[in-house]
C-alpha cells in the first residue's frame, strides 16, 4: 500500500497530509509533532481521528501545513488526516462524520470595518 494524501484546512492554515503505513510516528514540517507544537492538546486534536477510527499505530503521519497559528494548523492536519482515513477506508465516514472531522470548519475572523473599533464593536458613544 502507498501513501494516501488529504488536504485539510482551518481559519488560515493549509495542511498536506500524507498516511503512510507505518508505526504511528507524526511528523510535522519535518519536525516530530511533540517538538512542533509546544501544547499537549494541538497534540491531543492530531490524534483524534486516528484514536476514533482505531488506527492509531497502523500509520506514520507525515504532514506539511503554513498559514495560521499553531491552533489553527493542528485542527487543518486533524481535518486532512480524517480526509486521509476516508480515502483508505469509507466505512470509517460515518464514524468521523459523527465527530465532526469530515466537514470543513468554516469559521473565519470577520474583517475589521471602518469607523469602528473591531468588527462589531464600536468606539464608545458620548454625548456631550
Amino acid at each position: 500500500m502507498e501513501a494516501i494524501y488529504a488536504t485539510g484546512k482551518r481559519k488560515t492554515s493549509i495542511a498536506r497530509v500524507w498516511l503512510r503505513p507505518g508505526s504511528g510516528n507524526i511528523m510535522v514540517n519535518d519536525r516530530p509533532a511533540e517538538q512542533y507544537f509546544e501544547r499537549e492538546v494541538a497534540i491531543m486534536i492530531l490524534k483524534q481521528p486516528l484514536e476514533l477510527a482505531q488506527t492509531t499505530d497502523k500509520f506514520d503521519v507525515l504532514a506539511f501545513v503554513k498559514g495560521g497559528g499553531k491552533s489553527g494548523q493542528a485542527e487543518a492536519i486533524r481535518h486532512g488526516i480524517a480526509r486521509a482515513l476516508v480515502k483508505y477506508n469509507l466505512e470509517l465516514k460515518p464514524i468521523l462524520k459523527k465527530a465532526g472531522f469530515i466537514k470543513r470548519d468554516a469559521r473565519v475572523k470577520e474583517r475589521k470595518k471602518y469607523g469602528q473599533r473591531g468588527a462589531r464593536a464600536r468606539f464608545q458613544f458620548s454625548k456631550r
